[in-house]
């Protein structure tokens, strides 16, 4: 799957801090108990069909938004960070590429893992634009890469701020403002993900607080 570069709209904002300094990672608990299963497991940490585009895309498909802004930010617990422009947490997996540019998170994967979409010219806040470009999906939809890996929201994090993704299947990481794995906090034993939601076009907004836990986990 061949990346595209773009230029980005704006870039060199300082990173956003939610509070000084980090604590203790907090354990990984039972917290998402009521929403995991066994299957989504698999759904959430298997490679998916082998994408296949031919022609690169547009725009995205409507039932997901775009992703407009990417920000650095500081949040408790995690450090250094990168946030939509809803101030979710955006990750990256481990069976993905970066050189060459590839997901392989589809079907039930990118519904528990929605991918960062745009139409080329997301706003940047502390992002290098010289990192940030895209890849072609499979359904020919545009998401966004970060030092050539693709990036994820997870619909696990009910609440800005969070970050309920980190360490799940032990292939799944906070993406930091360079593209790399932000390690700073590992929950232990890795996290097992949420089921795929009822409606897959549902993504969660800043009102819900109902799966929000101690510390952004």
């Amino acid at each position: 799957m061949a990346a595209t570069r773009f230029t980005a709209l704006a870039a060199g904002a300082a990173a956003a801090t939610v509070i000084a300094g980090l604590a203790a990672c907090a354990p990984a608990g039972n917290q998402n108990a009521a929403q995991q299963q066994p299957a989504a497991l698999a759904a959430a940490t298997g490679a998916a069909d082998t994408p296949t585009p031919d022609t690169p895309p547009t725009t995205a498909p409507p039932t997901q938004a775009l992703t407009s802004l990417l920000r650095a930010a500081t949040i408790p617990k995690m450090g250094k960070v990168v946030t939509d422009q809803k101030g979710f947490t955006l990750y990256r997996f481990d069976k993905d590429t970066a050189s060459p540019s590839k997901s392989n998170c589809e079907g039930k994967c990118a519904q528990i893992w929605p991918p960062a979409l745009t139409d080329g010219d997301p706003t940047l806040s502390g992002v290098d634009p010289t990192i940030v470009g895209t890849v072609i999906r499979a359904d020919g939809s545009l998401q966004i890469t970060l030092a050539g890996w693709p990036v994820y929201r997870y619909t696990g994090d009910l609440k800005p701020g969070t970050w309920k993704g980190q360490n799940v299947g032990a292939t799944w990481f906070v993406v930091a403002p360079n593209g790399k794995k932000n390690l700073t906090c590992l929950p232990t034993p890795p996290p097992t993900p949420v089921a795929p939601p009822a409606d897959p076009a549902a993504t969660p907004t800043p009102a819900d607080t109902s799966n929000a836990g101690s510390g952004g986990y």
